[in-house]
């Protein structure tokens, strides 16, 4: 995964489809489902991780915007 589209991309699969209208939220709900995708053993330890690091990325950037 490349980019926070590849993430949604990922998560539709799983039947989940995210949109508050606050990207941040955005982004922290994404978070969220990975983390219980993941806890329920039904992504890998590299999809998480790289899914992860890029939310954390993009929501720093959001922040450091404000």
């Amino acid at each position: 995964m490349k980019t926070i589209y590849d993430i949604q991309q990922f998560l539709k699969k799983y039947g989940t489809i995210i949109y508050i209208g606050d990207r941040e939220a955005d982004l922290e709900l994404m978070a969220s489902e990975l983390k219980d995708l993941f806890d329920s053993q039904l992504i890998d330890v590299k999809d998480y991780q790289s899914a992860t690091l890029l939310i954390r990325t993009e929501i720093q950037r959001l922040r450091e915007k404000k």
